[in-house]
């Protein structure tokens, strides 16, 4: 018989009471006794960055730490990023970019930029780059990802920045796209945060 755990871990602001063999790593752990399946399994070997999750503020691989490693201190997953119904900037940022196309990495690299923007406020592209270095996307270019994260730092930095009119409406017709004003971009944004249901649509003339 496999030998057991018992550990209190504090998880997104609460505290789990879980069991659990005393071999079985983190992203098990949250994924088999938390129920907290956000944090996906990808190549178990630490190459993928699929698994990140935050352990006191910094992106770990949860594949490869021990769960009764961590006892006493602060993990985050991707389920503790959103604030009741509100999206955290990261999330609303990449979801009205189109940022993530299956959505398999993206919990990782969210993890992963909300560590970078805690640290670093205004990161350039580079700093971007290097840190979601061991994020892999199979599916984008990762462009819409620095965007979706360009976006989100300065939205927490409390700045009236957006990425072009390109990024939503894509090029097509360079002519066309440059008649896009800033003012049809914000209004296409209402749309969507009112679907979401986080804005009140603006009112229509009469």
């Amino acid at each position: 018989m496999d030998d057991l755990t018992t550990l209190k871990l504090r998880i997104n602001g609460e505290d789990r009471p879980v069991v659990f063999p005393t071999h079985h790593t983190l992203l098990e752990v949250l994924r088999e006794e938390c129920a907290l399946t956000g944090t996906k399994h990808g190549c178990e070997l630490g190459e993928c960055g699929t698994c990140t999750v935050l352990v006191d503020g910094r992106p770990v691989l949860s594949c490869l730490i021990l769960a009764a490693e961590t006892g006493g201190k602060a993990i985050e997953t991707v389920e503790g990023m959103q604030l009741g119904n509100d999206l955290h900037p990261l999330q609303a940022a990449f979801a009205d970019l189109g940022a993530a196309q299956c959505g398999y990495c993206t919990p990782g690299i969210l993890m992963a930029a909300k560590a970078l923007l805690a640290e670093n406020p205004a990161p350039s592209r580079g700093e971007m780059s290097e840190a979601l270095a061991g994020n892999l996307c199979r599916c984008t270019g990762y462009h819409k990802i620095l965007e979706g994260i360009e976006w989100a730092a300065a939205k927490m930095r409390g700045e009236d920045w957006m990425p072009p009119s390109e990024a939503f409406y894509g090029s097509g017709d360079p002519v066309e796209a440059a008649r896009r004003t800033p003012q049809e971009v914000k209004s296409h944004l209402r749309g969507v945060e009112s679907d979401r249901g986080h804005l009140p649509s603006e009112p229509r003339p009469i």
